[in-house]
């Protein structure tokens, strides 16, 4: 239901904007044929945020999944390793320098991934203490680091010219995605989202205590790694060409776990699902009323703390 969903709400957003398309002319569009304005809008501007919505939604939503069952913690996200404030110094340091675009995702990825391996570095140097508590805590820590650089930066930055851009970046946006973006993210997260979807078995034991999974022949620390890695390389990808875009990772594995319950064979499918859907409605609303584009990030926190206080106080109140 939710896959179908998902194909009628993209086949919707191809149809909405400032210039009007019906649903037959856009499907024109896409095979290239109908006026040259109608191809244009279709090819260039709605079907690349359309991809990407639904490809940075379910990567986003599937590391927020693989986090908080790695950690045995739903409150963890994808920043909880501080993978999305790593991302987003790098790319304000390469709005800072004035690199081209390309230039900018360069540090944004790199950034990402840098602020993940100084986390597990840590965590290897502090051997002797709570793995899981000492990755969180350093991912806390580093996450804090880097949204001060990134404060000083956008004090040092021209305010006319330099400050605009990278305010806007942080705040998350598709308006400006290219194919090119899209086909350079999409092998990254097809690639990270099945390879966690294979391990789902393992994971499902990385909710036990660390002993008695190794106990039932489950190599904690490879796998451990392997589902850091991966989920930090796709959330990394996204927001190089996204932006910084919160409460995905954070909010859609609890709506899928009430639909579906606990176990990833059924967790991770719909969550991926879910997150596309979510961020493909949320960009589809940003660029169909008013005449302003809300930037996502403003929008997923407006939808997402309601809800997510919603929840909490529901479970307070069932645990009284």
């Amino acid at each position: 239901m939710c896959l179908l969903a998902l194909v009628g709400l993209a086949a919707l957003s191809l149809t909405l904007g400032a210039y009007p398309v019906n649903l037959a002319d856009s499907l024109r569009a896409l095979l290239g044929h109908g006026d040259s304005m109608s191809v244009q809008v279709i090819q260039d501007i709605r079907l690349p945020r359309t991809l990407g919505a639904i490809l940075g939604g379910a990567a986003l939503a599937a590391a927020g999944t693989a986090y908080q069952m790695l950690f045995r913690n739903p409150l963890v996200s994808p920043d909880i390793l501080g993978v999305s404030s790593g991302a987003g110094l790098g790319a304000v340091l390469g709005l800072f320098l004035g690199l081209p675009m390309l230039g900018v995702q360069g540090l944004a990825f790199a950034g990402g991934v840098l602020a993940v391996l100084l986390v597990i570095a840590l965590g290897k140097a502090l051997q002797h203490t709570d793995k899981t508590l000492v990755l969180v805590l350093t991912g806390v820590v580093l996450g804090a680091l880097a949204g001060a650089l990134t404060s000083l930066l956008k004090i040092l930055a021209d305010p006319y010219d330099q400050l605009p851009a990278i305010t806007f970046w942080l705040l998350g946006s598709l308006s400006g995605l290219q194919m090119d973006e899209v086909w350079a993210i999409a092998p990254v997260v097809v690639f990270a989202c099945a390879a966690l979807y294979l391990l789902r078995w393992r994971m499902n034991v990385l909710s036990l205590p660390e002993a008695e999974a190794q106990a039932l022949g489950v190599p904690v620390k490879p796998l451990r790694i392997a589902v850091i890695a991966l989920a930090t390389v796709m959330t990394s990808a996204v927001v190089s060409v996204t932006g910084v875009i919160g409460w995905i990772g954070l909010l859609i594995p609890h709506a899928a776990r009430l639909m579906v319950g606990p176990s990833l064979a059924r967790l991770l499918p719909v969550s991926i699902v879910l997150g596309a859907l979510f961020l493909l409605l949320v960009d589809t609303a940003s660029r169909s009323f008013g005449d302003v584009e809300v930037p996502l990030g403003i929008l997923t926190a407006l939808v997402g703390a309601p809800f997510f206080l919603g929840l909490l106080l529901k479970r307070a109140g069932a645990a009284q």
